[in-house]
């Protein structure tokens, strides 16, 4: 096991009815600027919890944050927050909207250029941010309680991660209630994506770090169970509760602690976001076992041990037993009702390839994953065998 440092400030308030405690969470006097997206919150209640709580606060909303939170978008709360003079922001939403509050938090006090802040990735630099809290309403990114965020531009389609200590949430409210409300084709991305997220912290190679990948596997393992439940049922609320737990810890930091992780797929599938907006979770399902395929041999050992731990596989070979667990995983991504091929979601095939490659190229990003073994001739394999 690698040596490491964790710690994670983010105060959690888990359950039933916790949105009331939003009175006490944020600090008496602010002035709340409360960031959600296109007004689902408004039709599912979450809304009038939200405004009950702070009856005693000043709110100024902003609304209208995309599912890829788009750069131009912020800096219009950016401007907002710096003219009112407000010292607070309340996120009320899934990933997009945590992960724009971030940029927000981080850029109102920037004196240069904000989209240096994710093209130059300088999130651990800055001194300066206007401290937040989150109310959970998707549960997929695990941005509710980790300290990254991913930001697209439109402009020029592209698609940029920062982070920082100083972007943890103070605090971040999860009620399980919410996912009653989601729609079916948001419930599986947010399965797929808590899934990856786990797989790229995990499917690498043995670190003699035992109860790593023991944590890791039980969330897999949750998150297995529990899905076909959640899709069909979101008013379970024990499966609900599951499922959010098991999204949150997937990317709290926790797990990563300790071991190489990967994270190749999420730069790929980025681009694919940025190129085609396909969604997020649908990008790591195409690339994900393909970049899987592609390093079999690199990552046999750990493929096996998965497939066993996670799938039950345990008859054939080790070449055989590690194929088997890529098929079960394009499988269960396939059972959320996820196309796993790139050409179910454009035919610009070659433009593409083209595209990534010559961006990884300027921004040096040669040796990608786990062992730095992603060359951009190992992106081009994997957008091929993702067609």
């Amino acid at each position: 096991m690698n040596n490491f440092e964790f710690r994670n400030p983010t105060k959690l308030v888990f359950g039933k009815d916790q949105i009331a405690q939003l009175s006490t969470l944020i600090p008496a006097g602010a002035k709340v600027l409360m960031t959600y997206g296109g007004g689902s919150i408004k039709k599912n209640g979450i809304y009038d919890e939200v405004m009950a709580a702070l009856k005693d606060f000043e709110v100024t909303e902003f609304s209208g944050i995309e599912a890829n939170p788009q750069f131009s978008t912020l800096m219009k709360a950016v401007e907002l927050i710096r003219e009112q003079s407000l010292d607070f922001i309340l996120a009320v939403g899934g990933g997009s909207v945590i992960d724009g509050t971030k940029f927000i938090s981080a850029a109102v006090h920037y004196q240069g250029d904000t989209w240096d802040i994710l093209s130059k990735n300088l999130g651990k630099q800055l001194e300066e941010a206007v401290p937040f809290g989150t109310v959970l309403t998707l549960p997929a990114t695990g941005s509710e309680m980790n300290s990254g965020a991913v930001i697209s531009r439109a402009e020029t389609q592209e698609k940029r991660a920062f982070g920082g200590p100083l972007f943890f949430p103070q605090f971040s409210v999860l009620e399980p209630k919410v996912i009653q409300s989601l729609p079916k084709r948001q419930l599986a991305n947010g399965i797929a994506d808590a899934f990856t997220h786990v797989m790229e912290q995990y499917l690498t190679y043995p670190a003699g770090a035992l109860l790593q990948d023991r944590f890791a596997e039980g969330i897999i393992q949750t998150l297995v169970e529990v899905a076909p439940k959640v899709m069909e049922d979101p008013k379970d609320e024990e499966a609900a509760s599951n499922y959010m737990w098991s999204a949150t810890m997937a990317l709290n930091g926790l797990i990563q602690q300790g071991v190489p992780t990967d994270w190749a797929t999420h730069m790929i599938g980025h681009e694919l976001t940025a190129l085609h907006g396909i969604d997020h979770a649908r990008t790591l399902a195409i690339i994900g076992p393909n970049l899987y395929q592609e390093l079999f041999e690199l990552k046999k050992d750990k493929l096996v041990q998965y497939g066993e731990r996670v799938w039950g596989i345990t008859e054939g070979t080790a070449e055989e037993r590690a194929q088997q667990a890529i098929d079960q995983t394009t499988a269960f991504y396939q059972s959320l009702g996820i196309d796993t091929k790139l050409s179910d979601y454009t035919q610009e095939y070659a433009s593409t390839k083209a595209t990534i490659l010559e961006r990884f190229q300027e921004r040096g990003w040669s040796k990608l994953g786990d062992r730095g073994s992603v060359t951009p001739a190992v992106v081009a394999n994997i957008i091929d065998r993702s067609i």
